[in-house]
């Protein structure tokens, strides 16, 4: 019996168990050193929201950026650019023909309005001069007299009426030899294309009657004087009337003079035939313009 080998315990030694926590220790050590050498702060931040939605805090914190996968396609291979294809260049060439030809269309379209706008202007000014002078030989006596001027502006007949012979001092009714003055004017007017624009105008002397409270009144008064006696001839229509009133806002010269603001005391009539050249230009743009809306069509 002395000769029998001893036994030996069960089981691991005792120390072996504290070993082995030393060594899981320092693995998780390490593990944790490798994992907080390089921080990504994004994904640390979604991680930490995770974590704060998982125990219950519901805080919605904005993102400064998607975090986004890494594309091994475009890591490799970078965009070409392609070559357009000869269809692709024979569509272009063709865009480009055509729109080099419609700018030419424009322009010779907006050069031949322009050029036709100029010949009606200069024929409208011979007509408007020849209807000028029709009126200064039928009121020769009275231009001679200082009473009535005939003038052109560009498209304009303008006849100026004057206080003196036409109107009393003062007042708005016209003198009764003044009436046959005006029958001459309106058959000529009657027969003259345009808008009539009856303008009346004063001094700058203040008036205050119980008729007329300023000059204003009474150059309105006057203006629409003026347009009554007019309309006694049947011919002419009232549509084409405009009556202005501009007391002593508008004088042709100073009224430093008794004489200038004689002179600035009148009735214009002034015929506007400038509007008929802008509604014929614009008439041809129009037919000019449907042809090509056509083909558009």
């Amino acid at each position: 019996m002395a000769d029998e080998c001893p036994k030996c315990p069960q089981g691991l030694p005792p120390w072996l168990a504290t070993f082995a926590d030393l060594m899981s220790l320092l693995m998780c050590f390490f593990v944790l050193l490798l994992s907080f050498a390089e921080v990504d702060a994004q994904r640390f931040k979604k991680m930490a929201e995770s974590m704060k939605d998982a125990f219950g805090v519901q805080r919605e914190v904005p993102a400064v950026e998607i975090v986004k996968g890494t594309s091994v396609i475009m890591q490799e291979f970078s965009p070409g650019k392609p070559e357009p294809s000869p269809i692709e260049d024979i569509r272009q060439i063709t865009s480009d023909l055509e729109q080099e030809h419609l700018d030419r269309e424009d322009h010779d379209a907006t050069k031949d309005v322009d050029e036709a706008k100029a010949a009606m202007q200069a024929e409208l000014e011979r007509e408007v001069q020849a209807q000028a002078e029709e009126l200064q030989e039928m009121l020769e006596t009275q231009i001679s007299e200082g009473l009535i001027d005939v003038v052109t502006e560009s498209t304009n007949i303008i006849i100026r009426i004057q206080e003196k012979g036409s109107f009393p001092s003062g007042r708005a009714n016209l003198n009764p030899d003044f009436f046959e003055v005006i029958s001459k004017i309106t058959e000529v007017i009657a027969t003259t294309p345009g808008k009539i624009i009856v303008a009346g105008h004063t001094d700058n002397i203040p008036i205050s009657t119980k008729r007329f409270r300023s000059n204003w009144e009474l150059s309105s008064a006057r203006a629409v004087t003026v347009v009554h006696a007019m309309l006694s001839n049947a011919s002419i229509e009232e549509e084409r009337f405009l009556v202005q009133g501009f007391a002593d806002s508008q004088p042709l010269v100073d009224n430093d003079t008794a004489e200038n603001r004689a002179h600035n005391r009148r009735v214009e009539l002034v015929i506007r035939r400038g509007e008929d050249v802008e509604l014929e230009a614009e008439l041809e743009a129009e037919l000019e313009a449907e042809p090509t809306a056509t083909l558009e069509e």
